[in-house]
């Protein structure tokens, strides 16, 4: 059964999907009374579902029910990889945000299901065998080398 955020996220894509410029507008009260929600619920799912890492750009103007613009990014693959390898990938990268760029990856196609399933196992915390406060920055260095790779192929 699907969660409310999962139907949230699902609703947002379509539309993006159906707009010609791959950029929404929307007001998050209206979209809050649509799905009988707290408008705390459309923040969560839009700071958790549609993020740099995942290729959204979002501006948010508060007052009058709150204005969303929500932009898709539209970049080619490499250029994609090196903006993450030079702006979203940083000296430490917690597993959720692995996560979201391995997804992003994969739904873009520029990864297999199967590649993206490597690159989870390769930077989760039960392959990083390290203290917890090493784990991030060992993350992020096994990550630019997984990008790095994907680059050169």
């Amino acid at each position: 059964m699907l969660r409310l955020s999962d139907v949230i996220e699902a609703f947002i894509k379509d539309m993006l999907n159906t707009s010609q410029d791959g950029v929404l507008e929307l007001q998050r009260n209206e979209l809050a009374a649509r799905f009988r929600c707290a408008p705390s619920q459309i923040n969560y799912v839009l700071s958790t579902r549609f993020t740099i890492e995942r290729g959204y750009y979002i501006e948010s103007r508060r007052g009058g029910g709150g204005c969303i613009k929500i932009m898709r990014m539209n970049v080619e693959k490499d250029d994609y990889i090196l903006y993450l390898l030079l702006n979203a990938v940083g000296d430490s990268l917690s597993q959720t945000c692995a996560d979201n760029i391995i997804e992003q990856l994969s739904e873009n196609g520029d990864i297999s299901d199967r590649i993206a399933a490597l690159m989870r196992s390769a930077v989760s915390d039960k392959a990083i065998d390290a203290h917890p406060a090493d784990r991030d920055k060992i993350r992020a260095g096994i990550m630019k080398s997984m990008l790095v790779a994907l680059l050169s192929s």
